[in-house]
């Protein structure tokens, strides 16, 4: 990982590339990633970007939309914004304090860094089980956030009338609002959130519609409430609000100036 920072972002936000995880999965990974070290902007970077930079949802982006600008714009959208969400966040004066203490162990902590080595020393099988224990752990530290969200995305996919959104659709400011919306109570999995927008892609514009594959996997119901078992709560918010508005302010550039 580069001493920069900003190179830092950077290759933060390529790593969804060998780690192909989507929104749910990118926060714990993440969240052991900032255990061992990875500096703040590049695990911003990761968390925000890994759900759309990676192959399988590639794969199913082109499966739905082929060549074109919905593929092209989504992958350097999402990179851009992530990016760049990654540098804002370097600028703090103290990086770890956007890290929640309880739920982040200190990587200078001396204890830590000798279990670390003695694990490393121990036969193939008890890593495995460290291992194992490990992941035990994080299923039951991050499984309340990601059940809690995915009940309040039901709830909203039943309570929403969407009939009545798509009739706003076509008008170039009100369709990026709703598609942004969409994205957030719909909560869908980026590997095939891309099949979905499809069914708008002829109701809504198309700057709403890479709103709706920017954003959605960036930030949604789910992983907004797994976001506070990781980040103190301000941070959260600052989180969702910079990446709402630079999602929002692509999407709507698109919409006036590219004629979408």
């Amino acid at each position: 990982m580069p001493r920069s920072q900003f190179l830092a972002a950077f290759v933060g936000g390529l790593l969804g590339l060998t780690f192909p995880v989507c929104e749910c999965g990118v926060v714990p990974l993440t969240r052991r990633l900032f255990n061992k070290g990875l500096p703040i902007s590049a695990g911003l970077s990761f968390l925000l970007a890994a759900p759309i930079i990676n192959p399988v949802v590639m794969a199913s982006t082109y499966a739905a939309f082929g060549w074109g600008p919905i593929l092209i714009g989504r992958f350097l959208l999402g990179f851009a914004i992530a990016v760049s969400i990654g540098i804002v966040f370097s600028f703090h004066n103290n990086p770890s304090q956007i890290l929640r203490q309880a739920s982040i162990r200190q990587t200078e902590d001396a204890a830590t860094s000798c279990d670390h080595i003695h694990h490393n020393k121990l036969p193939l099988p008890s890593r495995l089980r460290h291992a194992m224990s490990h992941a035990g752990e994080e299923f039951f530290e991050m499984a309340p956030y990601l059940i809690i969200g995915s009940l309040l995305a039901s709830l909203m996919q039943t309570v929403f009338p969407r009939s009545a959104l798509l009739s706003a659709g076509s008008g170039p400011v009100l369709s990026v609002a709703i598609m942004h919306l969409l994205a957030y109570v719909l909560a869908i999995c980026s590997t095939v959130d891309a099949f979905l927008a499809l069914a708008f892609i002829n109701t809504f514009t198309t700057g709403s519609v890479l709103g709706f594959l920017v954003f959605g996997p960036m930030i949604d119901i789910k992983s907004t409430l797994m976001f506070l078992g990781v980040f103190k709560q301000k941070y959260v918010i600052y989180l969702f609000l910079l990446t709402l508005l630079l999602s929002m302010v692509s999407s709507l550039f698109i919409n006036l100036v590219g004629g979408g």
